[in-house]
């Protein structure tokens, strides 16, 4: 797997990840950057974007959503209680092309994406996994969690949602690539995040 990590417009720096695939298909997780980065790694790939998978609706995680489907007619899957069509959550539902599969699981050729609904940041966020790889989005970061005080936040979803992540059959070294901040690995959110370990109060 072909990853590339990229940072999103400032002052955010939101994480967003371009992996090319085997077959020279391109699939964005989080377009939050200028439209032109993932154009440009695209073409240097000698490849074509197809899928952006979007963790959760935030502004500063999409930006580049509705430019990039224009550009390539790419699918877009994002959960649609995201797609509000206001300042914090800015894509309208015709830009989403597909609902997650109700398996929670995505193949795109030969990579096999497991889709995780982990609400309590927002509504419609999900986790995504894929070869000892988790995308977390704004859930889970490195020590800490996604904030619940927004719209759409839940402190008792997010709760539950950390737990269903902790509780997951990946190995402890898996890879957590956030949304934002630095990544970690799955174990060491387990043992050290108090968050993931219930400490609320």
């Amino acid at each position: 797997m072909n990853i590339q990590h990229f940072h999103g417009v400032p002052p955010l720096y939101t994480n967003t990840f371009l992996i090319i695939t085997n077959a020279k298909h391109g699939i964005i997780i989080d377009a939050a950057a200028e439209p032109e980065t993932y154009l440009k790694a695209l073409d240097e790939a000698g490849a074509t974007l197809t899928h952006i998978l979007q963790t959760h609706g935030h502004f500063d995680h999409v930006g580049a959503v509705a430019s990039l489907k224009k550009a390539t007619g790419c699918k877009v899957y994002m959960d649609k209680i995201d797609a509000e069509g206001s300042q914090l959550l800015p894509l309208t539902p015709d830009v989403i092309t597909d609902e997650w599969p109700a398996n929670g699981e995505l193949v795109i050729d030969e990579l096999p994406f497991k889709i995780y609904r982990t609400p309590g940041h927002t509504k419609g966020g999900v986790c995504l996994s894929c070869y000892g790889l988790l995308f977390s989005g704004d859930t889970l970061f490195a020590g800490s969690c996604g904030r619940t005080d927004f719209a759409g936040g839940s402190m008792q979803e997010m709760q539950k949602s950390l737990s269903l992540l902790a509780e997951l059959p990946l190995h402890d070294a898996t890879t957590v690539l956030p949304g934002h901040g630095e990544s970690s690995t799955l174990g060491q959110e387990r043992s050290t995040n108090p968050y993931m370990n219930g400490a609320w109060y």
